[in-house]
């Protein structure tokens, strides 16, 4: 969740004081960790994942599902267990924005030892069953993206009501400020982005049109003081605080690079896949309550944290706000950072001139500078009174402020100061999973998958105009089986070896409007291939495996989360997001009208935790029964 600094958080009238001086600091805080160690060279690569987790409570008695708020006392007990007696324990926990959630990485990073990718599972498993020994007797842990009737009455364990007046930190009409960590960084930011703004964050996700759904679909609010009724949209579900979106689950990985060129080159191409690997991971089709017309949470979770004015968003003329931005703080990226990719750089870049000149004329390059002071056009969400006067010389808080709250598909880390940490580089676009192996699986093709890109120095560069219309089609229902994105054609162009069949694999192919780089393709034919079009990504990753001195263990292992990821680009197996919507559709109290009961909830994360625990097996999402780490 970004930087957790302690202290008193100043109100949003307070901290837009500081802004500029933040701002300046954070600069400074830069260029002094940039200098000490930008020809840093030869870090091991080294990557760990993060794992998000609701806590529910299964009300047998009621046939009920809520939300447990009591992620903190959880978290306190695991790292009492763990980390503060153990350093080397092989599990961290941290805390994340919903009161009912909690986040589990490994204790320490993995290497490039192939081996590794055998205790990937394992050690989500371990996370799984630390997590659970604490928890009470009907509570269970849960990797669901977005909790299906998350806002709607009494979806929480204790029950809370929602305070939508002005003293509240979201003013939501569903969402209570109890579902918030009681940590002050989350309720400051959830109050700072709504009065920065404005107004109330506005979520509109447009409803599944079954049978029986209402049309046109449109929803009254009693206790609306007439902001919904303004906001809402027919036929769209709405949705009103960061809640919705930042109180969802998700799955990332984080890769530290040998050098700064390293972490820029794997930037920009992993950028290209983010949208590619959030289709193959669609888990969240539903919203407060609702059967929803989207799979992945991504656009919600852009929403709900847009602090953008009325006159940045471009309704309204300039007048107090400095810049147009035409995307929200958590967003797809708007600039390529390696020399590769600059020619494909075709987004408006706004960014904050006066730091852009400084950061050139203090030797910074022009890729990298641009994408910095096009970070710093946003304002600090929350200021801590201790933290306003800081060392730049050894501290970064002020670098991170803005960092960490720049929420983007791909985000560039620069190393901690007078750290051993390394250049780093963070791929944030995938939804969690239902079970550890399908996480791991995801895990370990995209971690193969930047072993290729450096191995081979492959080249999967297109218009970054064309990855953002990607990102809109990922997000669609089962876009995995019917969106087309584009994608290169020759990814070997210039790369240090060829792979057999590379160049036969560009014969007989269709060109997008006489592009001669790029054109639209299936999920399907981008990770399994297609003759005469492209070879695919699973081919690339097995030819690589096979020239690898690898165990026999290990290559099962892969080799059957490979199988996972191909089959769910085939269609051969659902998404996560197509496997609820059939769940839902078949249910006998459904009643085809988009409308998920609390009956049904209960069942459908019933069956999810029955699936999780390994109590039942579940073909459509995986296929046979496979060979599991121990």
């Amino acid at each position: 969740m970004g930087l957790l600094s302690q202290g008193s958080p100043l109100d949003w009238e307070e901290s837009r004081k500081y802004a500029d001086h933040i701002r300046k600091h954070g600069i400074i805080q830069f260029l002094n960790i940039y200098n000490k160690v930008k020809e840093r060279q030869k870090d091991v690569l080294k990557w760990g994942d993060e794992v998000e987790y609701m806590l529910v409570e299964l009300d047998d008695k009621d046939e009920k599902v809520r939300l447990v708020l009591n992620g903190e006392h959880v978290l306190d007990t695991l790292q009492e267990k763990g980390e503060k007696i153990n350093p080397n324990h092989p599990t961290l926990w941290r805390p994340e924005y919903g009161s009912y959630m909690i986040e589990g990485t490994p204790g320490q990073p993995y290497g490039g030892n192939m081996s590794e990718f055998n205790t990937v599972e394992s050690n989500m498993r371990k996370r799984r069953q630390e997590a659970s020994s604490v928890l009470n007797p009907n509570e269970t842990l849960c990797t669901i993206t977005a909790f299906p009737r998350l806002g709607c009455p009494g979806f929480t364990q204790p029950e809370f009501r929602p305070n939508p007046h002005k003293n509240g930190n979201s003013r939501s009409l569903f969402f209570p400020d109890e579902a918030i960590n009681r940590h002050p960084r989350f309720g400051t930011l959830t109050r700072n982005i709504c009065r920065r703004r404005g107004e109330k964050v506005v979520i509109n996700v447009p409803i599944f049109r079954d049978e029986r759904t209402a049309a046109p679909f449109v929803e009254t609010f009693p206790e609306d003081d007439g902001e919904a009724a303004r906001a809402v949209l027919p036929d769209h579900i709405y949705m009103d605080a960061m809640g919705f979106g930042m109180g969802n689950c998700c799955l990332q990985v984080t890769f530290q690079a040998c050098s700064i060129n390293e972490a820029r080159y794997l930037y920009d191409q992993l950028a290209v896949f983010c949208p590619i690997v959030m289709a193959l991971s669609a888990a969240s089709p539903f919203y407060r309550g609702y059967v929803s017309d989207i799979d992945c949470r991504w656009g919600v979770i852009s929403a709900s944290v847009d602090d953008r004015t009325q006159e940045e968003r471009g309704l309204k003329p300039l007048k107090n706000s400095k810049y147009r931005i035409f995307k929200s703080r958590y967003d797809s990226i708007d600039s390529y950072l390696s020399c590769c990719g600059e020619k494909y750089n075709d987004i408006d870049l706004t960014i904050d001139e006066e730091i852009y000149k400084q950061l050139l004329s203090a030797g910074i390059d022009k890729l990298l500078a641009q994408h910095i002071a096009h970070l710093f056009i946003r304002d600090p969400l929350i200021v801590f009174e201790e933290k306003i006067h800081l060392d730049d010389e050894n501290e970064s808080d002020h670098f991170e402020n803005i960092q960490s709250t720049n929420w983007q598909t791909m985000r560039f880390k620069p190393p901690p100061p007078n750290s051993e940490i390394g250049w780093r580089v963070e791929f944030r676009p995938m939804e969690v999973q239902l079970t550890d192996f399908e996480n791991a699986a995801y895990v370990v093709f995209v971690v193969l998958l930047t072993r290729v890109f450096l191995s081979y120095k492959l080249d999967f560069l297109i218009p970054l105009s064309k990855v953002d219309e990607n990102m809109k089609m990922a997000q669609k229902r089962n876009a995995v089986k019917e969106g087309m994105f584009y994608f290169r054609k020759d990814i070997f162009k210039g790369c240090s070896q060829v792979l057999d069949g590379a160049a036969s694999a560009q014969n007989g192919l269709e060109s997008d409007g006489g592009n001669e780089e790029y054109t639209l393709m299936s999920i399907d034919t981008i990770i399994n291939g297609k003759e005469g079009v492209f070879q695919g990504l699973i081919p690339i990753l097995n030819w690589y495996l096979e020239n690898m001195e690898v165990d026999v263990d290990t290559r099962c292992t892969i080799l059957n989360y490979l199988k996972l990821i191909k089959k769910r680009a085939s269609g051969e197996l659902m998404t996560m997001a197509k496997w609820m919507r059939e769940f839902v559709a078949k249910h006998p109290e459904y009643k085809q009208d988009s409308v998920i009961t609390d009956k049904i909830n209960y069942d459908l994360l019933k069956k999810c935790d029955r699936i999780a625990k390994g109590e039942e097996q579940c073909p459509e999402l995986f296929g046979n029964p496979v060979n599991r780490v121990e």
